[in-house]
This record gives structure tokens, sequence and C-alpha cells, in this order.
């Protein structure tokens, strides 16, 4: 049972059980004695259990096994140790004299910072502040007994810290580093590199990857005081990156940790299915008459007149290769099934990487460099969506925004009328390389979209149906291909997440930024896709269609 749920129920039973002990005892002493050793008793008990039904039969057995022992030991006058006893007694007065030398003195604060938050805070006010077990407790707003049984065990856990050294771990001296952080669905008001914003939030995700860890233990890992380690958890928790299991905490999101093995099996998976799909997809757009459509708006012109073929198609394949971002008909698991709803708006599946010292890989081993996407922007009342992937050939990141979408989107509305914006809005969308325009504003003014433009449904639908078919024709192959991979994505992923990554690799070669590389990569190797001009890269693979 967590700390908070067990004070909480240790708190309601305080009157009833020094009732039950006031009837049966000599004194008001004893029965106060009685009590604290029930309270004290059964507290620690609730700690150290999860399989708790009923608290109230849990505690009056527990008064009544202390109640025998009470009449056994009558004769004595020993009932135990009180929590008055407890918080006096044992008194490690080594640690607080005043003629403690400097290096213990210096040990003991190091080891206060490895207490709890709560602990911390009642062992600084009653031992350096000299402060009333009484005061604290009403500061705190928790029960005189709680703060009495925190003392005892902080006095513990110090005389502890102080016989032994700290655990070495590999994180105190070779803390991790995260290469990739990134999000599978809608973004928040946060930039997703907020959070983990710094190597202390990445090691401590890192730290609990496997095994729920407490505050305590993962600052012993990471060689800090927890005093550092709370606010992150804090911030981590409160943003659904680490859940909490029984007081301690365990990572939320998808934390991949590649080995040369693992990915030697996803670059043989990916190249095999991209050689097959990406050159039958190539021919079949080559032979269908639609890279000359009307309805296909390329401005990137060459000499002759014609549409920029490479152009279009360094558009057109990475977007048929996607599948258009639209939802997969055959999942077993939707997106609200696993996504997290984050206080900041975002509803996302969270990912990140971990950046290998080493790894030895083949020599043609495809690597995925300064690569985003693919995202989907689109607002309700516009006709049309704006679909980018940024790569490595690209100029520029994904940026696409409300305010640069309803821009667009008001010039879209009517393609012969040039000046539905004004002056600045039209250099502001040529800054960042979506239009480029010719002429005086007010005088000869022309504009050309730099992105591909697609005008009509149907043409789009028939150009996702060709890439649909050629999916649909090799899916036994795919499906062979995908297994191994399959298997071994999942053996790393904690149990709790793994209908997360199952999720995902739904996806498998469709929204998939490692296909969509692997499709390129292959078509620039064997001739048929050529580099993009300087110029072209700022709005290449962008695509404007109707919804």
């Amino acid at each position: 049972m967590n700390r908070e749920n067990a004070e909480k129920i240790i708190t309601e039973y305080l009157k009833p059980v020094f009732g039950f002990a006031l009837k049966r005892c000599k004194s008001i002493h004893d029965a106060e004695d009685l009590s604290q050793d029930i309270i004290l008793k059964a507290y620690r008990a609730m700690l150290l259990r999860d399989d708790i039904e009923d608290a109230g039969k849990f505690i009056w057995t527990v008064a009544h096994n202390a109640l025998a022992n009470y009449y056994r030991n009558a004769a004595k006058n020993a009932l135990g140790i009180s929590l008055d006893m407890l918080a006096e007694a044992e008194d490690p007065t080594y640690l607080f004299s005043d003629d403690t030398d400097g290096e213990t003195v210096k040990r003991l604060q190091s080891e206060i910072a490895y207490l709890s938050k709560l602990q911390r805070r009642i062992v600084i006010a009653y031992y350096y502040e000299n402060r009333k077990q009484s005061d604290i407790a009403d500061e705190l707003g928790i029960p005189l007994g709680t703060v009495k049984w925190h003392l005892f065990e902080a006095k513990k856990e110090l005389k502890r810290g102080m016989e032994k050294m700290r655990k070495s771990n590999q994180l105190k001296f070779n803390p991790v580093k995260f290469r990739y952080i990134g999000i599978n669905g809608s973004a928040g008001d946060r930039h997703v590199g907020e959070f983990l914003r710094s190597s202390l939030s990445q090691n401590i995700c890192y730290d609990v990857r496997n095994e729920a860890k407490s505050v305590e233990e993962i600052a012993d890992d990471l060689g800090v005081s927890p005093v550092y380690v709370e606010s992150e958890i804090e911030n981590l928790e409160e943003y659904g990156l680490l859940k909490q299991q029984n007081s301690k905490y365990i990572i939320n999101f998808l934390l991949s940790e590649p080995t040369s093995g693992f990915l030697a099996v996803q670059d043989e998976l990916y190249k095999k299915a991209a050689s097959i799909f990406a050159n039958e997809l190539y021919g079949e757009l080559m032979q269908s008459g639609m890279m000359d459509d009307k309805f296909i708006l390329c401005n990137k012109r060459t000499d002759s007149g014609k549409p920029d073929l490479n152009y279009l198609l360094w558009t057109l394949i990475p977007f048929i290769t996607a599948g258009g971002n639209e939802p997969l008909g055959e999942e077993k698991i939707k997106f609200e099934q696993v996504a997290t709803i984050r206080p900041d708006g975002g509803n996302n599946i969270f990912h990140a990487e971990i950046a290998p010292e080493s790894l030895t890989l083949p020599e043609d081993y495809v690597y995925m460099n300064d690569f985003c996407g693919p995202g989907l922007f689109c607002r309700d009342g516009y006709g049309y969506a704006l679909w980018t992937v940024d790569t490595e050939w690209s100029g520029r990141r994904i940026t696409v925004d409300g305010d640069l979408f309803e821009k667009m989107m008001r010039v879209l509305g009517d393609f012969t009328a040039e000046y539905l914006l004004c002056e600045e809005e039209y250099a502001w969308l040529a800054e960042r390389g979506y239009v480029k325009t010719y002429g005086d504003y007010k005088t000869a003014f022309k504009i050309f979209w730099q992105p591909v433009i697609i005008k009509d449904k149907k043409v789009m639908d028939e150009l996702m149906r060709i890439g649909e078919s050629i999916k649909e024709k090799h899916k036994a192959e795919f499906d062979e291909l995908k297994a191994p991979y399959i298997e071994a994505a999942l053996e790393t992923v904690p149990a709790h997440l793994k209908k997360v990554k199952e999720y995902e690799l739904q996806h498998v070669f469709r929204s998939d930024g490692w296909f969509i590389l692997h499709c390129v990569r292959a078509l620039l190797d064997n001739g048929k896709l050529k580099p993009p001009t300087e110029e072209q890269k700022k709005a290449l693979s962008t695509l404007i269609f109707p919804r």
C-alpha cells in the first residue's frame, strides 16, 4: 500500500484504537502505549502489503494480537516501545553532538539528503531547528504519530547510511544520453524536448526503464540527492512519462536502446521491402500518365515548361509510401487506447532512443540522419490538408503551425485571387519557402506555390490506390519479412508498454519514417530519383491535397 493511503487509514483509526486500549488497560499511560504500538505495527505492515482488502478488519486483528501481548507481559510491565519512546530511544547523539568531527558532519549531511522529502523536513525541523513534534505535525498536516514514526525510521536510515559505502552504479560515472526524442500524435503547448529537459531527467527514466524504483533508490543509483530527483520526477509524472507503482516509479514511454543485432534485423527488413515497393511504385507512376495530370500542380518547372518530374516524385513517392497518413483499416489496437493525454493539451505516444556508445553495423547500413515525420496538418472548415516529411535532403524542419496553415488556406481558397494576403504575408510565406513571388505587389504581381498541390480528390485517391495495390500484392511476403523484426522489437519492452509498442508495430510500412527513408534511398541508389537542388529543399516533400 502506498504511504499516502496508509497514513489516511491510520489517521481515521487513531481515536477508535485509543478507545479500544483505554477500555482494556490498567492506566491511561498503558492505553497510550498500547494504542501507539497497535498503530505502529499496523502502519508498518500496511506499507509492506498490497493484499489488504478490509483495512478495518486488518487493524482490529493487529489490535487484538497486540492486546494479547499486553496481557502476557503485564506482569513484567513491558509492552514494547511506544511511539514517544521511539522518537527518543536510541537517539544517535554521536551524529548530532557538538563535538562531532567535520568529516562525520559532512557524511551526516550527505545521508540526510538521501532521506525521503518528508523525512528530511521532519529531521531538520526536529534536530536542527529544535522544534516540537506536535508543531511539526501541525505544520505538515499529518498525525503526531506519523511524525514520531518518521523520526524513528529516519534515524535507522541515517545509521545504516553512515555505516556503509553507497553502492556503485554505472550511471554515476557514465550517464546515458538520449539521441532522439519525439512523439506520435498531436503535440501540446510544450516543445517535445522540454519533457526530458536535462541529463538528470533522461537518466532517471533510463534507471527505471525495466523496474520500478523509489526516489531514494533512483537517487542512490544516480549518485545525487533525492532533493534533485524529486522535482524531476514530479514533472515527469505530471506529463505521463513516469507512472507510480506502490510509491515507486517506472518509465511510461517507449525508450529504445538499439543493439547491433536488432539494427541489422531492422535494416535487412526495410531494405528488402523498400526495394520491392519503391521500384514498383516508380514504374507504376511512370506508366500511369498521371504525372502530367492538370489537377496536379507543380510550379517547379523545367525550361520546356513541363513540371519538374524529379521534384514531383520527391513529394508523391513519400506520400504514397506513407499511405497518406490515413487510418489503417485493420487496426486491432486503436490510438486512443494507448496514447497519453498530457496537461499541455498533447495527445500522443512519446518516444526516445539511447545514443549507443559503439555499434558494429553493416557497411551499407542506412542511417536515419536529420529525419522527422511524416506530419499531417489540417483544420475543420478548410477543404485542404498539408502533409510533409523532412529528411536529410530537406532544407528545413517541420514548422507548420496554425498561423502558417491559415495563410496558405486563404490563398488556396481561390487560386486565381492574387490579393487575398497583404504584401508582408506573402513575404512571410516566401521566407519559409512555400511561395515564390514575382513583380511589384501593386501592379504585375505573381505568386508560384512551391509545395505540390493536388486539386482533385479523385486524382489523389487514384494515386493512393496505386500504392495500396502494391502493398496488397506483396502482403504475404511483407508479413513474413516483418515477423522476426516485430518479435525482436517486443523483447525489450516492459510488460505495461507492450500494447503501446504493438499499436505502433501495426504501422510498419505505413506512416513509417523508416520505410519512407529506405524507399527514397533505394531510388537514389539506382538513379531513378535525383538529389534535389538547393533551391528545391525548403518545400521538398510537401503536399497540399483536398480533404
